[in-house]
């Protein structure tokens, strides 16, 4: 099973953050739906309820998520943080689309070049 992981990255401070929360958590169910393995950093919402943490401390283990990724996916909407892990990924060489039907035009692209380099490393001159 080798499902994209995508990073969903969106706002969340700014506006009302149980929408942008609900918000995020609906991409991913989407995502899921159609045959990701999505990654919610707004899930951190809750830990934070529990749990505060500086800023600083969300802002790191969001990259390293980021990084863990195949892909992100930036939804629309004002946020420095979103815009810094979009900068993060960018300078990682990680995809970064801007809609649901631009990842999955991406990840078409990836299957037919991941089939093409298969059927090529598998043709009997190769080997």
């Amino acid at each position: 099973m080798n499902k994209l992981k995508v990073y969903i990255a969106s706002p969340y401070t700014k506006g009302d953050t149980a929408i942008n929360v609900k918000r995020q958590l609906d991409c991913v169910d989407e995502l899921m739906t159609l045959g990701y393995a999505p990654f919610a950093p707004l899930y951190s919402h809750f830990q934070h309820m529990a749990h505060p943490r500086p800023y600083t401390d969300w802002v790191e283990i969001d990259l390293i998520w980021v990084g863990a990724c195949d892909v992100v996916l930036r939804l629309e909407g004002d946020s420095s943080g979103a815009d810094g892990e979009v900068a993060f990924a960018k300078e990682n060489g990680i995809h970064v689309v801007y809609s649901i039907e631009e990842l999955e035009e991406y990840r078409a692209k990836k299957t037919e070049e991941e089939q093409w380099l298969e059927n090529d490393f598998n043709h009997p001159y190769v080997k």
